[in-house]
């Protein structure tokens, strides 16, 4: 099921629209003297009433309810799933009809309503297209309706053959035009009846405009195999949306778009750049050259002889360019000393391929880097990174297979020409990583001085927070210098004394952690604002990776940290449950399942959560402010949070643990979330409907494979035991026995590779 909704400032038309066409049903009213039986003009008037009481542009409010095609309702049912979405939408108390159309394949209902109450009040519209899209979900469960698409899809059109329709079959034509001119619409942003009537074309649809008196009309006809065509049926017969003024309007916004002379630019050095990289190009691959090189999508104009004398780009934003509209001098006649020829040529002294062969070469030692199990420095990579190597990687990346298509080379030469790259990129990149790896070992060093002088001041043992400290900025400290954690390249001297404690070298902290806590850090010690810092929503974690570096905080720099947590997860909460929310009472109680609560300061709403050291508390935007107290349920959801706080105490789930094993889940990283619940016994903290969906979506799936996992290991385990067992009863075996025992070590019995703990994201 998919609900649309629209706002009006007069209703006389939106109710013309739905009650005016021939095959329509008035299923029922509500909150009128009667739900079957009301008079449809009086019905008018009060809407008419209600809506003049208000100022605002957006006094009436049209919603439908629109099933797949072959999902069916009945009337009574359509009606009740009416009044269900209504209620979720705050128009519990309002007037409203539901009327039932069938002028389209597709079964749904119009809602008019009026968004004026009776004391003049408007009902409050924030985040209404959120509750919308939640009560649908929800709606389309309790009445088994297939589930509506995640995000907006452009739907696949029909086959590109000639449409069959029976004899005076005039709804289907209109389907079928329906479906293809909303499709093509959406899909790209045309401009012109003509370039529309270009689209069309493939799909049999033939267009026809006609102007009277300053007023330009359209009609639709269907070609059929025969050569004949179906009579033209007028825009507006098709679709009140698809007459000629209504297009006239989405023409202009197209041409008017800021985003039309960006495009263009983009596409004009992109062009330009495939331009200079070769030195001879036929026209007929011009569309597979800028597909493989630039991912754009080009499709050749010839003229009566069969030649092409064009190209248009049908850009990923929707707009179909000329190559004359991008720039004058980007044409196929406008450039003959490059495609007037029957072949395509790489320039091999172009300084566009040497860049090529760069980006290749940059793309490769990347790659061989993010495929390491134990990472060096990029620098030190770099350094034991073999030629060899990077060939056999960047034989595997498109741009270089692009490349050697269109080179027309031997391997020996393509060898050679890539090994005088080689070395001096390599040296350039290492140079250059080597500074910023130096550099930023430096920084760390200042930042852990600073922290020194700045952040603790009460420390029951002095030692062993500094050594949190070091680890969680991704650094090691051994006698006067500080190193990187996982290389002694670079080192630079800090007296932090000889007896620093600090935790096994072993031990595996994820990267973002590591990245995270050190933004942090210094945007805390250098008193930066939260707009300059830009925590994401995983700072809120960091005391549980990193338990004694913030517990030995000052409790300013501490507060301040909880603030600035608070407030980024919130806010990546908000995005998470949005979709499942029908009304300001579920956006508590969501908030309140996580473990965060909400309170009344100076009539201003605050949240905060459980999880903080120190009691803070962030204020909500005035938007959502207005929206939770418009609703009369507000003070009795303040009052059950106590409740379920309590509960989640109680049960053990007070910690950022299952907090962490929640945001894994939301993440959609539900194989690491289903290890730390089988191996830990880590709950989520998640509202039930939103644990309900990722069940649904994938983390079932997950918890089944890891208990498998977990039962071979176990066997695997005894297995061993089992063997040890036979040994001893048989006699000592050596130690080079044992190391050959040892060699049988599966992938997944095999832990000596994981060094610490398994966190990460």
């Amino acid at each position: 099921m998919i609900a649309r909704l629209l706002y009006r400032k007069n209703v006389q038309g939106v109710l013309k629209y739905v009650l005016g066409k021939p095959e329509c049903t008035v299923l029922g009213f509500h909150n009128t003297y009667s739900d079957t039986d009301t008079d449809l003009k009086l019905f008018e008037q009060v809407l008419f009433y209600l809506g003049n009481r208000h100022e605002s542009e957006k006094r009436y409010v049209h919603a439908s309810l629109n099933l797949p095609r072959g999902e069916h309702l009945d009337d009574d049912t359509f009606l009740v799933l009416s009044k269900a979405y209504m209620e979720y939408m705050g128009y519990g108390q309002q007037p409203y009809i539901v009327v039932r159309h069938h002028d389209t394949e597709h079964e749904h209902v119009h809602i008019v309503s009026s968004t004026i109450k009776e004391d003049c009040s408007q009902i409050n519209l924030s985040f209404d297209f959120r509750r919308s899209m939640a009560a649908q979900k929800y709606l389309e469960k309790q009445f088994g309706l297939s589930p509506s698409p995640e995000k907006r899809t452009v739907w696949e059109l029909p086959k590109q053959e000639t449409p069959q329709f029976r004899h005076q079959d005039i709804n289907g034509v209109r389907f079928y035009m329906q479906d293809i001119l909303n499709n093509t619409l959406q899909k790209h942003k045309v401009r012109s009846f003509g370039e529309l009537a270009k689209l069309l074309e493939k799909y049999h649809i033939q267009l026809k405009v006609v102007e009277r008196s300053g007023r330009v009309g359209v009609a639709y006809g269907i070609a059929t195999k025969e050569g004949y065509r179906s009579r033209f049926i007028s825009g507006y017969t098709v679709h009140p949306q698809l007459s000629g003024p209504k297009l006239q309007q989405v023409f202009e916004r197209n041409k008017q778009s800021a985003l039309l002379p960006m495009v263009k630019k983009r596409l004009e050095k992109q062009l330009f750049t495939t331009y200079k990289l070769f030195n001879t190009l036929r026209p007929e691959h011009l569309p597979d050259i800028l597909g493989s090189y630039q991912k754009l999508d080009c499709r050749l104009t010839c003229d009566a002889q069969g030649q092409v004398v064009e190209f248009n780009i049908y850009d990923k934003s929707g707009y179909v360019l000329r190559s004359g509209e991008i720039a004058s001098s980007l044409g196929i006649s406008e450039n003959p000393d490059l495609f007037q020829t029957e072949h395509t040529q790489i320039d091999p002294e172009s300084k566009q391929l040497q860049l090529e062969f760069q980006r290749c070469l940059k793309e490769a030692y990347q790659k061989t880097y993010r495929d390491l199990r134990h990472r060096p420095l990029f620098s030190e990579h770099i350094a034991a990174t073999s030629l060899n190597a990077l060939v056999r990687e960047m034989m595997k990346s498109e741009r270089f297979l692009f490349l050697r298509k269109y080179l027309h080379t031997d391997n020996q030469t393509m060898w050679k020409v890539i090994a005088s790259h080689f070395h001096p990129l390599s040296e350039e990149l290492g140079t250059t990583a080597y500074n910023k790896e130096k550099q930023q070992l430096q920084m760390k060093a200042d930042l852990v001085q600073l922290a020194i002088d700045q952040l603790f001041t009460n420390t029951l043992d002095q030692r062993e927070v500094l050594g949190e400290l070091v680890q969680s900025l991704g650094a090691r400290y051994d006698r006067g210098t500080l190193t990187y954690a996982n290389s002694k390249l670079h080192q630079v001297p800090v007296d932090m004394g000889n007896t620093l404690l600090q935790t096994t070298r072993n031990r595996y902290t994820p990267p973002n952690f590591i990245r995270e806590n050190e933004k942090l850090l210094k945007g805390l010690l250098n008193n930066k604002s939260a707009k300059e810092i830009k925590p994401s929503s995983i700072a809120l974690f960091l005391p549980m990776v990193f338990p004694k570096l913030y517990n030995a905080m000052d409790r300013p720099y501490r507060e301040r940290f909880d603030t600035l947590a608070l407030k980024a997860y919130h806010l990546h909460a908000e995005r998470m449950q949005g979709p499942f929310e029908k009304s300001p009472r579920d956006y508590i109680a969501f908030f309140n399942a996580r473990g965060f609560y909400y309170e009344q300061q100076e009539g201003k709403l605050r949240v905060g959560s459980i999880y903080a050291k120190n009691p803070v508390t962030v204020a909500l935007s005035k938007k959502m402010q207005n929206y939770l107290q418009s609703s009369p349920e507000l003070d009795s959801a303040l009052a059950t949070q106590a409740i379920i706080l309590e509960n989640i105490i109680a049960q053990g789930q007070g910690n950022l643990k299952c907090l962490w094993m929640g945001h894994l889940m939301e993440r959609g990283h539900y194989k690491r979330a289903a290890y730390k619940y089988i191996s830990d016994g880590v709950t989520p903290n998640l509202p039930p409907e939103l644990v309900e969906h990722h069940m649904a979506n994938g983390f079932k799936e997950a918890l089944v494979a890891v208990a498998r996992e977990r039962d071979r290991q176990a066997q695997a385990s005894m297995l061993r035991a089992g063997s040890h067992a036979l040994d001893t009863l048989m006699g000592s075996t050596s130690f080079k026995d044992e190391e050959a025992f040892n060699w049988f070590k599966d992938e997944l019995t095999d832990y000596s590779k994981y060094k610490g703990n398994l966190l990460g994201m």
